[in-house]
């Protein structure tokens, strides 16, 4: 049986494609697309924040673009903004923006301190925080030389060109420990003076404890006043406590201390010491002054200056010696005696030292000579 073949028209048409499903009505909802844009942009925004986290960081952390060390003075009462200014003037750091944010986000805003820094080449801006956190500022440094006077140590002070302000409170004489004392730029002369006396008050206290029994001193004033003529009659060390054991010994058998510094204080005061004296004058001796202990017996009524640490010590813990005189031996120490004909003797062969010496001085164009006790 044969097929009809079927006409072009009833040809085999292929299947018809689904439809597309038809759009969700939340897709095309305006609040499901602001959400949308709201969510993308919150991505792109932490992206940025992160990105410029990261670039902040690392610029913070860089080394800076500080070619040579140098130095940058903060003035006292200067905000952040003020600062990083500075910063950036004196190219410490190159961007002032960053550096402010970076001290912010460690929240050392407020902690910033004023002073004089010196900062090395190539600082990073994190170092340069820390430096004006921790207030590692420039530290400066006076001393005043152990036996000075009040009024020595006064022009010290008021001659420094870091320190600033007049001295309003001036102690009286062996108030203060002669010592090195270190500043930062901005301190004033009376902060370093307050910081003597209070050293001083301090270490008199306790050397006043720890003192010998049995000595002929009434009170730490007189402890001082007896170590600051200790202090001018020596500058040995290995002859201080010696020299105190001298001057006990006199005040305890009620002889006078014969000390000749304390004749050059009665006579000229806190200036005795800025002098060129090499002698004292048979009339300088002969003057009558409450400090001449040639002519008092016990102790001057004060210190003939500011005795340091080892006078003190000295004085306090003496040594245990009959010696009752001293006399310069030529070679800057001294020669002791318990008796006064061996004193004599001692006093004798300095005579001839001192005219050996005064010759030769003579010779030289200069004038120098000592005295002895």
């Amino acid at each position: 049986m044969r097929i009809k073949p079927k006409s072009p028209r009833e040809a085999i048409q292929p299947d018809r494609a689904p439809e597309p499903p038809a759009r969700s009505r939340h897709a095309r909802n305006p609040i499901v697309i602001l959400i949308n844009l709201v969510l993308s942009s919150a991505v792109l925004a932490v992206l940025a924040i992160g990105a410029g986290l990261y670039w902040g960081k690392a610029e913070f952390e860089a080394p800076g673009p500080l070619k040579t060390d140098t130095t940058v003075i903060i003035a006292s009462g200067s905000g952040l903004s003020i600062i990083s200014d500075t910063l950036e003037a004196n190219d410490v750091i190159d961007n002032a923006w960053v550096f402010s944010l970076g001290v912010r986000a460690y929240k050392n805003a407020g902690r910033l301190k004023a002073g004089e820094y010196a900062f090395t080449a190539g600082t990073s801006m994190r170092q340069v925080m820390t430096d004006l956190v921790e207030g590692n500022a420039v530290t400066h440094a006076v001393t005043v030389p152990e036996g000075w006077t009040v009024a020595q140590t006064v022009a010290r002070l008021r001659e420094n060109p870091i320190l600033v302000g007049d001295l309003t409170d001036i102690p009286p004489e062996g108030a203060i420990l002669p010592e090195t004392y270190t500043f930062t730029r901005g301190t004033s002369r009376q902060q370093i003076l307050d910081q003597m006396k209070a050293a001083q008050e301090k270490l008199l206290g306790e050397i006043w404890q720890r003192r010998s029994e049995g000595l002929p001193i009434e009170t730490p004033e007189q402890l001082v006043i007896l170590a600051s003529i200790v202090e001018k009659e020596t500058a040995r060390a290995d002859e201080r406590t010696r020299v105190a054991g001298v001057f006990v010994n006199r005040l305890n058998r009620n002889m006078p201390l014969q000390s000749d510094p304390t004749i050059l204080y009665g006579l000229y005061g806190g200036e005795a010491w800025t002098r060129d004296r090499s002698a004292i004058t048979r009339s300088e001796l002969d003057r009558q002054t409450p400090y001449n202990t040639y002519q008092i017996r016990g102790l001057p009524p004060g210190p003939i200056g500011n005795p340091g640490r080892a006078a003190m010590e000295a004085v306090a813990n003496p040594s245990r010696t009959k010696d009752l005189y001293f006399v310069a031996d030529g070679t800057g120490g001294h020669v002791f005696a318990e008796t006064y004909e061996q004193h004599q003797a001692n006093v004798r062969k300095w005579r001839e030292i001192e005219r050996t010496l005064r010759e030769a001085e003579r010779a030289n164009g200069n004038g120098a000579a000592a005295t002895a006790n």
